[in-house]
């Protein structure tokens, strides 16, 4: 049977790369957030009905997103195309359309400082990590299956012991790779919980929602309009964007550096 080629679109599986300052986010190496076991792969198999096939190689995909099955059925090969939400598949050929850059050619991007207007950014809706009364305040947007943001959350919490003038604010934001980042994030806003959000970080297993909140939907929708798309990504005093990120001493050296400046 003549295989059908097909140009897959980024536009539903894309995850692009974020610029981090110490440590990554989950925009950054796959492999080290997402796996997909054979078994796994086998399954999924099992659901489109395809009980001869079997897995034969699992890699990342040159879409990021996307893993790349390798499926061998009655001698013949073909590639499947797992998304990391392990709920959709693509069947076909991925075909790279541009010419690729060569090393000689390829350039390092210059690091872009962001900065965005803090007044946007409201305290309510938050987790509060600190003092309130804090005369630094930063806003880090989380998500509670994100490796990254569970060990930035220990690296804040040093923060906070060395003194009580810096207060981190948590803005839960769960993104569509981790599938039940969206309920636990709902869940632990509901109880309004630190402990909650700190229970999950250690694996802990965290209750389902027993309220409806807005808060979520607006916290996604904020992180849309200011351009946040990863997820340990924090907001200094001053506005600066910080996208990964970094042990307590480079921490509070960064904050300390973008405080605002009062009259």
């Amino acid at each position: 049977m003549k295989k059908i080629l097909l140009i897959i679109s980024a536009l539903f599986f894309l995850i692009p790369c974020s610029m981090s300052y110490g440590f990554g986010g989950c925009e950054d190496d796959c492999s080290k957030c997402h796996s997909l076991e054979t078994k796994e792969a086998q399954q999924i198999l099992l659901n489109m009905k395809n009980t001869t096939a079997r897995v034969a190689g699992i890699k990342m995909s040159p879409v990021r997103g996307m893993w790349e099955v390798s499926v061998e059925d009655r001698g013949k090969r073909d590639a499947l195309y797992v998304g990391f939400s392990k709920r959709h598949v693509v069947r076909g050929t991925i075909l790279e359309v541009t010419p690729p850059v060569s090393k000689a050619q390829e350039k390092p991007a210059e690091p872009k400082a962001r900065v965005i207007d803090i007044s946007k950014v409201p305290l309510e809706g938050s987790l509060v990590l600190g003092d309130k009364n804090a005369a630094h305040k930063v806003f880090v947007f989380t998500d509670p299956d994100c490796p990254y943001c569970a060990k930035l959350h220990l690296e804040l919490k040093k923060v906070i012991a060395e003194g009580s003038d810096i207060a981190f604010y948590l803005k839960l934001m769960p993104l569509k790779m981790h599938p039940d980042a969206y309920w636990k994030s709902q869940s632990i806003m509901c109880g309004n919980s630190l402990e909650m959000l700190e229970d999950n970080f250690e694996k802990r297993q965290v209750p389902r929602p027993v309220c409806e909140t807005k808060v979520i939907d607006e916290n996604l929708k904020l992180a849309g309009e200011l351009g946040i798309t990863g997820t340990p990504t924090l907001i200094m005093p001053d506005g600066f964007v910080m996208s990964g990120g970094s042990d307590a001493k480079a921490l509070r050296e960064l904050i300390m550096s973008h405080t605002r400046k009062t009259p």
